[in-house]
């Protein structure tokens, strides 16, 4: 198992990956929408940012109530790629707490998403010396994430969410 330092560090390699993806992004080019049921560039970059911060904030309430029985989580000990295979469906919704609103620039949200760098050092300072596994709190998907899950959740979310951006780019 990685350790905190390598988890956080692999979380903000894929961020700088989002960064460098749409840093300089014109806006008119942020905003498009491939099709009316599909994010643009802003709204994934919102979303990013919403999901972010309620999956950090999950993080801080687990730390103040740790987990009471941590052999019961059926997703102990698993990666979240496993996670994900066994519990999402091939096109999930975000939940109303991480979908996107609709305002804001582009400029505003690659700064807001920059800006969720300093909220993880924090929790980094937070989580050292803790036992990962027994911090837990649950995802609305895939169940009870402890919080080595919920770091390897933010840097798989964001590869997720890289290659639609990408996706997104090569169809305009």
């Amino acid at each position: 198992m990685k350790p905190l330092a390598e988890l956080v560090a692999d979380v903000e390699a894929a961020r700088a990956w989002v960064l460098a993806a749409v840093d300089g992004l014109p806006a008119s080019l942020a905003a498009w929408k491939p099709a009316p049921n599909e994010w643009s560039v802003v709204e994934i970059l919102e979303h990013l940012v919403l999901a972010e911060h309620s999956g950090v904030e999950k993080i801080y309430r687990a730390i103040e109530a740790p987990a009471a029985a941590i052999e019961t989580n059926p997703n102990r000990g698993l990666p979240i790629e496993t996670i994900i295979e066994r519990t999402w469906k091939p096109r999930e919704h975000a939940p109303p707490i991480a979908t996107p609103q609709g305002g804001g620039t582009s400029t505003y949200w690659v700064a807001c998403f920059r800006a969720c760098s300093h909220v993880l050092a924090a929790l980094t300072v937070e989580l050292r010396g803790k036992p990962l596994e027994s911090i837990m709190f649950p995802h609305f998907l895939c169940g009870p994430l402890d919080a080595r899950q919920r770091l390897e959740f933010l840097r798989f979310h964001m590869d997720r969410h890289l290659a639609q951006i990408q996706s997104v780019l090569i169809q305009r």
